[in-house]
């Protein structure tokens, strides 16, 4: 997509003339937009994701109407990502979603908060909610673009989704078995009989089983 191509096309220029920067406490104010904008990518190029951060409130309580904005929270977002830090990517999906998506871009950024939502569940028994969530912005998803060429990569995402919420059910269910509570075992494989998978299509998965899809 164009705007897809334009915004690492000036991703890459920035970083080629900003360099990396030092570390610096935020002090500085009423800066120009670019100046917080080459910040931004000066932390980022120095994996100092919290100043990134910090310099983003900067440009933003001082140029919100600025076009660099758009690119800004887009940089931001993809850097969370690539530092595996799921939910502050999610928190810039979200601004770039309210402010600037349009038909053309909100497909891929909405594609693109599912995945981070998908990659930040770490642990099935800790991240029930964070689970079902996901599983229902997938339907969601695939029932608002039906046609999408992220389609099959969301399919996968909720096979695997509903796979994790299929064992985590059947573990607790064990659980109960082991501590003589046959009664809630039976509640919890009660809530396996509408699942779209069975055990059958299940292997027993190694650390990491979820986010093997991008590997």
């Amino acid at each position: 997509m164009v705007w897809k191509k334009s915004l690492f096309a000036a991703v890459a220029a920035l970083l080629l003339f900003t360099g990396c920067g030092k570390n610096q406490e935020v002090t500085e104010f009423n800066k120009p937009a670019l100046y917080w904008y080459k910040k931004i990518a000066e932390s980022i190029s120095s994996g100092n994701m919290d100043k990134a951060d910090e310099y983003y409130i900067s440009l933003k309580s001082e140029h919100m109407l600025s076009p660099l904005m758009p690119t800004a929270i887009m940089i931001l977002a993809h850097a969370h990502m690539q530092e595996e830090e799921y939910l502050l990517a999610s928190y810039y999906w979200d601004e770039y979603n309210k402010r600037y998506a349009d038909e053309g871009s909100r497909e891929y950024t909405e594609f693109m908060k599912l995945k981070a939502s998908f990659l930040g569940i770490k642990d099935v028994y800790k991240d029930q909610k964070l689970i079902m969530d996901s599983i229902n912005r997938a339907k969601i998803y695939l029932l608002r673009y039906p046609g999408s060429k992220y389609t099959p990569l969301v399919n996968s995402i909720l096979v695997r989704l509903h796979m994790s919420q299929y064992l985590l059910n059947e573990n607790i269910a064990a659980l109960y078995d082991r501590t003589g509570k046959p009664e809630a075992a039976k509640i919890y494989r009660a809530k396996n009989k509408h699942s779209l998978v069975e055990m059958t299509d299940i292997t027993p998965p190694a650390q990491g089983f979820l986010g093997k899809i991008f590997d």
